[in-house]
């Protein structure tokens, strides 16, 4: 059985924390800003941490 290969795509958007939670940033925030109020703009900005249910997908597609 071979390796399992890293999903590139994945791996550019997610990254994990040293507890092991997947980092992630707000979708939401390249275009079509003009009509999104600073406020919105603003959470956008920062990011979160994916909930436990996706998080694992994610894990198996990083491969760490």
């Amino acid at each position: 059985m071979g390796k399992i290969k890293t999903h590139k795509a994945s791996a550019k958007r997610f990254s994990l924390t040293a507890t092991g939670k997947v980092k992630m940033n707000h979708s939401g925030h390249r275009h079509k800003l003009g009509k999104k109020d600073m406020k919105r703009k603003r959470h956008l900005r920062t990011g979160t941490v994916m909930n436990e249910a996706l998080a694992q997908n994610v894990r198996r597609m990083i491969s760490k």
